[in-house]
C-alpha cells in the first residue's frame, strides 16, 4: 500500500486518506473450482455472483477523487474479482452466508482452504491499509463499493445511490446525512437514501474493520448503486461518479 500525494484539513480540523474497496467485483471461478460450479452459470451471472459495474465504478471514482481533492492521500483501491459464491469477502468467516450453496458442500478443511486463499487476504489487505495511514496520521474514509438488482423477490428497490453507515458512529452518521443531502440535490432525479437497501451496521467488511479501528481512526461508508442505471456496456453513468467525488470534496470541506 503507498499513499499518493499530502493531505488536506476536511472541517473537522483532521487530516483524512481515502481508500477504495469493491469486493464483489467480478464472477471469476478459479480453475481448480470450475467443476464444481458447472452448474451454476445463472446464478454467476445474476447478482448473487458479482455487483454488476463495481470495478469501473471504483476505477472512475478513484479518478474523480484525485481530480478534485488532489491534495487528499488516497491508497491503491482494492479490488476484488473471484465470484462471491466462492467465499463472500463482505461476510465475516463465522457468518453461514460466508459460503454458497455451492461451497457449503466442501468438507470443513476445504472450506478453511477457501477462506485462507481468497477470503483472508483481502480483509487483511484492507485491514493493513487501513493501519499503515492511521499510522501516518491520516482519519481513514474507506468507500466500499457494491450494486444491488433493481428487484428482490418481485419488489422494486426503492433506491437509486445510497450509503450505508453505522448510526452509532456519530462520524460516520454526520458524513453520511450531509453527502446523501448533497447528493440528492447534485442528482435530482435520482433517489439517494441512507441506509437501503441494507442495514449499514450488518455483517461486513466496514463492520469489522470498526471494531478493530476507533471512530476517530476510520470511517466506512458503503455505497450502493442500483443495476437499472447500468448502460448497455455495464457500466454507470459517468454523472454518477463525477457527483460522487463532487460532493464528497464539498462535505468534506464543510460546504
Amino acid at each position: 500500500m503507498t499513499p499518493r500525494r499530502r493531505g488536506t484539513r476536511t472541517r473537522s480540523g483532521r487530516t483524512v486518506a481515502i481508500l477504495v474497496t469493491c469486493e464483489h467485483g467480478g464472477n471469476r471461478v478459479p480453475i481448480e473450482y470450475q467443476d464444481l460450479f458447472r452448474r451454476a452459470g445463472p446464478a454467476l451471472a445474476s447478482h448473487r455472483g458479482w455487483d454488476a459495474g463495481t470495478v469501473a465504478l471504483g476505477r472512475d471514482l478513484v479518478r474523480d477523487v484525485a481530480r478534485v481533492m488532489p491534495k487528499v492521500p488516497m491508497a491503491q483501491p482494492r479490488i476484488a474479482t473471484v465470484t462471491r459464491l466462492l467465499a463472500d469477502l463482505n461476510r465475516s468467516p463465522h457468518n453461514p452466508r460466508v459460503f454458497s450453496e455451492w461451497t457449503r458442500k466442501l468438507s470443513r478443511p476445504e472450506r478453511l482452504v477457501l477462506l485462507e486463499r481468497y477470503h483472508a487476504p483481502h480483509r487483511m489487505a484492507v485491514d493493513a491499509d487501513v493501519a499503515a495511514l492511521d499510522e501516518r496520521g491520516r482519519r481513514v474514509l474507506h468507500l466500499a463499493l457494491h450494486s444491488f438488482a433493481p428487484f428482490l423477490n418481485g419488489h422494486a428497490r426503492q433506491a437509486d445511490l445510497a450509503l450505508l453507515y453505522d448510526p452509532a458512529r456519530k462520524s460516520e452518521r454526520e458524513l453520511a446525512g450531509d453527502w446523501a443531502r448533497t447528493l440528492q440535490a447534485r442528482l435530482p432525479e435520482l433517489r439517494v437514501r441512507r441506509n437501503q437497501p441494507y442495514r449499514g451496521a450488518s455483517d461486513g467488511l466496514t463492520t469489522w474493520l470498526r471494531r478493530r479501528h476507533a471512530d476517530r481512526r476510520y470511517m466506512g461508508i458503503e455505497i450502493e448503486v442500483n443495476q437499472r442505471l447500468l448502460d448497455n456496456g455495464g457500466h454507470f453513468p459517468r454523472t454518477v461518479t463525477h457527483a460522487l467525488a463532487d460532493t464528497l470534496a464539498e462535505v468534506l470541506r464543510g460546504g
